[in-house]
């Protein structure tokens, strides 16, 4: 058949052939600009990743002075000591926890979740368990886009395209109180101890075979910001612990503040063995993730074959853990993460949590869920039953849509219900917003929607 492209197609391959993307131009505070002059608020920090505001001077002097010094190296020759710095810093910032342990630097999350797999695994090996190669995870969750991370995730709509190339473990359920399987009278704590025996039963079904268990402490993009309900990672932690398994805790989009927290664990006080973080960790100035284990996890490597057997070229690239580094020190300085306490007095994240709940009386808004700075809205067809909208229509696209053109940028998913129907937006500004963006922006919203269901 011949071909339909035209002439004025771009060179780079985008998000869509469908759909024309503004050029974006510059960037301050929570605001973009496109290459037309158009303002947009950003009230998504991108895609939840920009938690200090755009065009942040340090951070680019940062990068800069440590490019003039040294672009690159490679870690099978030196270190740097931008990379033992950083390490330590974010470790210290990660807490007693990970006292003793050490950090693993890649390009961004779906890496460092793939090493993460890896380490899990090579630590069964370390100490004998050389059985153990099952990576468990949750169904409705999304831990990235390489085959390993496709492996782990249940996200039906990114994944299922890839089913056959992957290798399948157990899923089990998810806590999502606004349309939970189990009793959630009780403020949904016997719900989640449902879901957690889930855990313990698909352990024991591995028969000796599970290496570690990965979950987000709060949802991302597939569900939208559930928060776990009480005791449920502490549960989870436990069942890990007695069963010999290690717990991953995926912290890529709620970590390095997002949730009023250092990382979000810290809000149940549970202490995973190895934490992924990205997105916020160089707030989007470079690309840049990291796995950061336990003193016991790196141990078991030290004291058995010596070395990770795992490497990017580009890992702990100098520039990018400047990068970091400037973003952890800058966000400590102006005390961001407070700001992101929805918890605390006159927060920002206070202040979101209560402009963004008088969207509950819009009709197409079903739930209103999240914590800190990473809030999301589901949309419904009908409230009394929870009915979602049909998928073909993309309702979450068409909000986002009547959003952008008023200036507003959002997270739009779509499948949160079965994977194919289900739809919210995310938000998830910088922690720099100001009550009047904040008051500006959910207005907009909320003609937004408002437009969407007309």
């Amino acid at each position: 058949m011949p071909s339909t492209v035209t002439q004025s197609r771009s060179a780079l391959l985008t998000r869509s052939f469908r759909k024309a993307f503004p050029a974006a131009v510059r960037g301050e505070g929570v605001y973009l600009w496109d290459s037309a002059g158009k303002q947009y608020l950003d009230f998504s920090g991108s895609a939840v990743v920009n938690f200090i505001g755009h065009g942040v001077a340090q951070i680019p002097e940062a990068m800069a002075a440590q490019a003039k010094q040294l672009e690159f190296v490679h870690s099978s020759q030196f270190i740097t000591h931008v990379a033992e710095e950083y390490a330590q810093e974010l470790l210290d910032f990660a807490g007693t926890n990970f006292e003793g342990g050490c950090v693993y630097f890649t390009c961004g999350g779906s890496e460092a979740i793939e090493a993460a797999l890896k380490l899990a695994r090579q630590y069964q090996v370390e100490i004998g368990q050389t059985q153990r190669h099952q990576i468990i995870s949750r169904r409705q969750s999304y831990h990235g886009s390489t085959l390993g991370a496709v492996s782990v995730s249940g996200n039906k709509r990114r994944r299922e395209m890839y089913l056959p190339m992957v290798r399948e473990f157990a899923h089990i359920g998810f806590p999502y109180c606004y349309r939970c399987a189990y009793d959630c009278t009780d403020s949904c704590r016997n719900c989640g101890q449902e879901y957690a025996a889930e855990l313990d039963r698909a352990i024991e079904a591995s028969n000796g075979a599970a290496a570690a268990f990965i979950c987000e402490p709060v949802s991302g993009a597939t569900l939208g910001a559930v928060v776990p309900p009480p005791g449920y990672l502490q549960s989870i932690a436990e069942i890990c612990r007695r069963q010999d398994v290690l717990f991953i805790v995926d912290e890529v989009m709620t970590g390095v503040g997002r949730t009023g927290r250092n990382f979000a664990v810290e809000h149940w006080g549970t202490s995973p063995d190895i934490l992924v973080a990205a997105k916020g960790l160089s707030s989007g100035y470079a690309p840049l993730g990291a796995v950061m284990m336990t003193k016991r996890v790196a141990d078991a490597i030290a004291d058995g074959s010596g070395a990770f057997l795992h490497g990017f070229t580009y890992n702990s690239h100098p520039i990018s853990l400047a990068a970091g580094q400037a973003v952890l020190r800058f966000l400590q300085e102006h005390k961001l993460v407070e700001s992101a306490d929805s918890d605390r007095q006159n927060s920002t994240a206070a202040e979101l949590r209560s402009e963004l709940e008088k969207l509950r009386h819009l009709k197409a808004v079903g739930d209103v869920r999240g914590i800190g700075l990473l809030w999301g809205v589901e949309f419904v067809a009908d409230k009394a039953t929870k009915r979602p909208f049909a998928p073909e229509l993309n309702f979450a696209g068409k909000v986002a849509t009547a959003a952008v053109n008023r200036g507003l940028l959002v997270y739009p998913i779509q499948g949160c219900v079965d994977g194919n129907a289900g739809d919210l937006i995310l938000i998830a500004p910088p922690a720099v917003i100001t009550p009047g963006q904040i008051q500006w922006a959910v207005q907009q919203l909320g003609e937004a929607i408002a437009e969407a269901r007309a």
